[in-house]
């Protein structure tokens, strides 16, 4: 489902004298259908770069990016943008929303997107709202006011509300609580049960060990001298 080829990565910094810095070389791995792979490495070692540069925020300078038919590294924004409505799911570890539009609509606007019926998407919007213990009377809220933690529980909520065919997870269960961590891993299972590829950073070692299939040293592309 997902398919890095010969995949590098570098930045310039026009800042400073036009200096280029090489951050990936070479990468190439795959993720199957039901698959969760955790990108592993030191801080600095690429792994932010390279999600980004599998969500398409980031251009390759070389390689390809395959999610499907896909391939982002080639794409055009149109087909960037229909990937992102369609089959590619991302679970920042920040919330961005547009202020005063209530959480219930945050998390139902990947449905609705779809053209899901109102009613179904707010029901779905509802019932993960409610697995991961958003209290009702915020729902009719922005999120642009809650806490940290409730504000990555709607993300988590609306990250998992279509069933994305393939989702990139940016620690899902950091600063959680037991409760909500366990509703977190119990959702990506239930995406690799209905065949979802997932990739992913886990710093938090349990987690990851429960729910990855195995890990991907994001070191092992750094390019030579670095």
């Amino acid at each position: 489902m997902i398919r890095i080829e010969n995949l590098s990565k570098s930045f310039t910094l026009h800042n400073q004298g036009g200096a280029v810095i090489p951050v990936l070389a070479g990468a190439a791995f795959s993720v199957a259908a039901g698959e969760c792979v955790a990108l592993s490495g030191a801080s600095g070692a690429g792994k932010s770069t390279l999600m980004r540069l599998i969500y398409g925020n980031y251009l390759a300078a070389t390689g390809h990016i395959w999610v499907g038919e896909t391939d982002v590294a080639r794409a055009e924004a149109r087909e960037i943008l229909r990937l992102r409505r369609d089959t590619l799911g991302y679970v920042s570890q920040f919330l961005r929303v547009v202020p005063r539009v209530p959480t219930i609509e945050v998390v139902a606007e990947p449905l609705l997107r779809l053209g899901v019926a109102r009613d179904a998407a707010l029901a779905r919007a509802r019932r993960l709202l409610g697995r991961l213990n958003i209290p009702e009377p915020l729902w009719d809220l922005s999120p642009s006011t809650f806490s940290g933690g409730e504000q990555q529980r709607v993300n988590i909520a609306r990250g998992f509300a279509h069933d994305f065919p393939a989702v990139l997870l940016d620690e899902p269960t950091a600063s959680l609580d037991p409760e909500n961590r366990e509703t977190v891993l119990r959702l990506i299972e239930e995406a690799k049960s209905r065949g979802a590829a997932i990739v992913g950073i886990f710093h938090d070692v349990e987690a990851r060990n429960r729910v990855c299939d195995r890990q991907i040293d994001v070191g092992a592309f750094t390019p030579q001298g670095q």
